[in-house]
């Protein structure tokens, strides 16, 4: 029977068991349809291709047996694309195969396996009696594609229809269970595993440790665990993986080495959790010899574990090791980028994070939330607002400008670069304002020291049924703490437990600046000893600041003893005390306090203070000359001098901790790197525009008063962040109400 109407589609390689011609003469078969289909063998010697009917082989010069089932599996298996599968279907309908399960069941798979979800459950719809195997078919094809509502209802389809699960379903079936998450539907389906005997079976119990460990119940995936007769390498990888990812990361070491005593050998799976356990821990030798383990097994290039050496480098500060494992990737994916961008912005490597995001935009690399929230906070870092504004704009243009923890980010971004007033911008622009969101801009305005502004976003964020958090009690207190209000703080603390909020060590130490600041030391000292916590750095801290400020020594000397004693190695509770003593003028014990310093070899870090200039920053440390303007910079800082003298500016002595003359104290707290910043703006920006400084210490009384009294003589408005805060000075005034 020859074929009356062929359409050539497309060659397919010709398989072995079909194959009688010799191999010189037979090159490949071709589809004809649709009315009829024939095998075309291309002879090289010949321009007419030889058509074959598979109905009638009896030729003995070919001597071709026909298998239809075998024929129909090589044409399925060796399909690449949706027309070969059409023309497949059409054939089976033709010559009414279209009821054999099997080759609608390898069917739907290959449909499956390249991405056409929809014509998949279009070959299942059609097939009237399907059994177990197509079932799974369809179900698999769903949870590989992420359908899994779908998956899920098509698994309550075929309950109904009154087919038996078997071993083969219920993974898929938990995978989407997990993947929803559909917790309470994942144990019904753990119900019907020993309701239909396969309890025993390791994959169906593997599923069910990794579906429990998905979805937060690492518990229930450990009793399913410790019940397993035979444990796989996916077991152990199962219940690794899930300690690892639900941060019990301790736990995931303990059943690794548990799982080596064993003498299991671990893959490159079970190694990838390992890592990042160890990352956790911050256990950066045993991750080293993890390290040694993959190059040894030649493992080191398996792109997960590329990622995870990369994450455990970039997280421990050793970016340069780590960006040596990313420059290895010929095509680092999303979650590399993220390893590095973040491993820079949280190491001391702002930067390079904001050039290579920038780098990733260039290179039209997709990104997602978690690459946004690092770009922001390396942004924050840096402490630009022309960046913090470039940044907004790009997010602005993006699909993750209404996200809400991206726009957090920014909220606290442009807080932290000197403008609560943009910050408020991205927060009134954002739907859905959840409780994270509202801490953010509580925080921002505490931090810059607008208190009211802080108590009415408190107070409209009640009125919309969102329940406050501890981190916006912290915001509150720190806005009442930089304000100086103590009432209205001690009232906000105590409304925390209204909430079932128990305060926290950052808390107690807000509460105890507050009192202090406040000049009720006593009270201050009364209230630590009542905590019923264990006062930590930050209570005593904020105690011996107080002292400082009111120059209790007494006091101060027992909250340096106790802080010596809880860390005697942090430089910056030996410089409180010796600021202390001199403001007490006790020079003998500032001495004393320098000479334990270096015996201790402790060296305190030099102040500098960085200025945004047309996006750009430039950095002064005290008593700097090594700037290209350098002399007009001194000229620029004299004139200041004999405008602040002139104005009847007197400076505050007691800013230097040493026993200098009056000359030599004078010159010191002129040369101080804020000034010289401020200076440097002045002859380098138009008259009018706001400089924006960030200082690495905490601002001194001196540089304070001065700068308060320089925004009216230049009559601009000058932002400095210091180590504590915010304070914007304009008309002779500071934003703090010279409280700080």
């Amino acid at each position: 029977m020859a074929a009356t109407l062929i359409k050539r589609v497309s060659l397919l390689p010709l398989p072995a068991k079909f194959r009688t011609l010799a191999p010189s003469t037979v090159t490949s078969f071709e589809f004809m349809f649709p009315l009829s289909f024939s095998f075309t063998f291309l002879n090289p010697y010949c321009s007419s291709p030889l058509k074959l009917d598979p109905y009638c082989y009896d030729d003995q010069s070919l001597n071709f047996s026909y298998d239809s089932e075998s024929f129909f599996l090589f044409l399925i298996d060796s399909s690449t694309n949706k027309s070969h599968l059409h023309q497949i279907q059409a054939q089976l309908l033709v010559l009414g195969l279209q009821g054999s399960g099997f080759l609608i069941t390898k069917l739907v798979n290959c449909s499956s396996n390249l991405g056409y979800v929809s014509y998949a459950r279009q070959v299942f719809d059609e097939f009237t009696d399907p059994d177990v195997f197509l079932w799974n078919a369809i179900i698999r094809c769903y949870s590989k594609h992420n359908a899994f509502a779908e998956a899920i209802e098509m698994y309550a389809r075929m309950q109904e229809m009154g087919v038996s699960p078997d071993g083969f379903t219920f993974p898929h079936m938990l995978k989407a269970c997990s993947g929803l998450p559909a917790i309470e539907m994942g144990r019904r389906v753990h119900g019907q595993v020993f309701r239909h005997g396969f309890e025993s079976d390791v994959f169906v119990q593997n599923s069910l440790v990794a579906f429990y460990a998905k979805c937060g119940r690492i518990e229930r995936a450990r009793i399913v665990f410790d019940g397993l007769g035979e444990r796989s390498i996916v077991s152990w990888t199962s219940i690794i993986s899930g300690y690892a990812q639900n941060g019990q990361p301790l736990e995931a070491l303990r059943i690794f080495s548990l799982m080596r005593k064993l003498n299991v050998k671990p893959d490159w799976i079970v190694l990838v959790s390992v890592l990042k356990a160890y990352t956790d821990v911050e256990d950066l030798g045993h991750g080293r010899c993890v390290h040694s383990c993959l190059v040894k097994m030649g493992l080191e290039f398996e792109p997960d574990l590329v990622i995870s050496l990369t994450s455990m480098y970039a997280k421990s500060g050793q970016v340069m090791v780590a960006r040596s494992f990313f420059d290895k990737m010929k095509k680092p994916n999303v979650i590399l980028w993220n390893a590095m961008i973040s491993g820079y912005a949280k190491n001391g490597h702002a930067e390079k994070a904001v050039e290579l995001f920038r780098e990733m935009i260039t290179r039209s690399i997709r990104i997602d939330s978690i690459t946004l929230r690092s770009a922001i906070l390396a942004c924050t870092q840096v402490g630009s607002l022309e960046l913090a504004k470039w940044m907004d704009d790009y997010i602005s243009e993006s699909d993750y400008r209404n996200h809400v923890f991206v726009n957090t980010a920014l909220i606290d971004m442009y807080a932290k670069c000197g403008s609560v007033d943009f910050a408020r911008m991205v927060f009134d622009r954002t739907p859905n304002k959840d409780v994270v969101i509202w801490s953010a801009m509580i925080v921002g305005y505490g931090l810059h020291g607008r208190v009211r502004e802080a108590i009415d976003a408190y107070r409209s964020m009640e009125k919309a049924g969102v329940v406050p958090n501890d981190v916006t009690f912290l915001g509150l207190l720190t806005a009442c703490n930089h304000s100086g209000l103590v009432q209205e703080g001690w009232e906000l603390f105590h409304h925390m437990r209204d909430y079932g909020i128990e305060p926290g060590s950052h808390h107690y130490s807000c509460v105890v600046d507050l009192l202090g600041r406040a000049g009720q030391l006593e009270q201050a000292y009364d209230f630590i000893k009542k905590m019923p916590i264990e006062p930590g750095k930050s209570v005593w801290g904020a105690l011996l600041s107080s002292c400082k400020i009111h120059r209790n020594v007494t006091l101060g000397e027992y909250a340096a003893k106790k802080l010596f004693q809880l860390d005697p190695y942090e430089i910056g509770h030996y410089v409180q005390l010796s600021n202390l003593y001199a403001s007490a003028r006790l020079w003998d014990r500032v001495a004393q306090v320098r000479v334990l310093m270096r015996e201790k070899g402790l060296i305190k870090g030099l102040g500098h203070s960085l200025i945004e200039i047309n996006g750009k920053l430039e950095a002064f440390h005290v008593g700097d000359k090594s700037h290209p303007r350098s002399k007009e910079i001194y000229e620029e800082l004299e004139s200041l001098e004999r405008r602040l003298k002139e104005a009847g500016f007197v400076p505050h002595t007691e800013s230097v901790l040493h026993d200098l003359n009056y000359e030599e104290t004078e010159e010191t707290l002129c040369n101080h790197s804020e000034r010289l910043a401020i200076a440097y703006g002045l002859i380098s920006t138009a008259p009018g525009t706001t400089l924006r400084i960030t200082k690495n210490l905490r601002a001194c009384v001196n540089c304070h008063a001065a700068t308060k009294l320089i925004s009216k003589l230049v009559n601009r408005e000058i932002v400095v962040r210091d180590a504590k805060r915010f304070h914007h000075f304009k008309d002779a005034c500071c934003s703090c109400g010279d409280y700080w």
